[in-house]
C-alpha cells in the first residue's frame, strides 16, 4: 500500500466496516492536528484519539455513511462524505462533509472538516 490513493481508500473501508479507530492508529501521525470548520484546533494523537472516541460513544443511532468523492493532491487527499446518524447532544444529523487529509511520512499529519452548520 503504497499510494495515497490506496491509504485514504483503506481509511475509508476501514470507517465503513465500523474500523474508524483503528484506521486513526495506523494511518495517523503522532503530530495530528485536527480541525472542524473554523473551531479551536486539537493537536496530538492522543487528544484526537480521545475526541473520536468521545464522538463515537455519543452516537446513539447509526444509519449510514458513504464516501461520495476521493480526490488525491501532492501530499494530500479530500474525502466527501455523507453521514446520518443520531448522537446525544446534537439529536438527528444528516448531512455532507468534506475531509481533507495532508499527509507525511505516510501518515495524515493534518486533517480539517468542512460542513454545514
Amino acid at each position: 500500500m503504497n499510494t495515497l490513493l490506496e491509504k485514504i481508500s483503506t481509511i475509508n473501508d476501514m470507517i465503513l466496516e465500523g474500523k474508524a479507530l483503528d484506521a486513526f492508529d495506523e494511518f495517523y501521525h503522532d503530530d495530528i492536528v485536527m480541525q472542524e470548520n473554523d473551531n479551536p484546533v486539537v493537536e496530538g494523537k492522543v487528544a484526537n484519539r480521545q475526541r473520536e472516541v468521545d464522538f463515537f460513544d455519543a452516537i446513539t443511532e447509526f444509519r449510514g455513511a458513504q464516501p461520495l468523492k476521493v480526490t488525491v493532491g501532492e501530499n494530500t487527499t479530500m474525502v466527501e462524505w455523507h453521514f446520518d446518524y443520531t448522537h446525544k447532544d446534537w439529536g438527528i444529523k444528516n448531512y455532507t462533509q468534506v475531509a481533507v487529509q495532508n499527509w507525511k511520512d505516510g501518515k495524515i499529519i493534518k486533517e480539517k472538516f468542512y460542513y454545514g452548520v
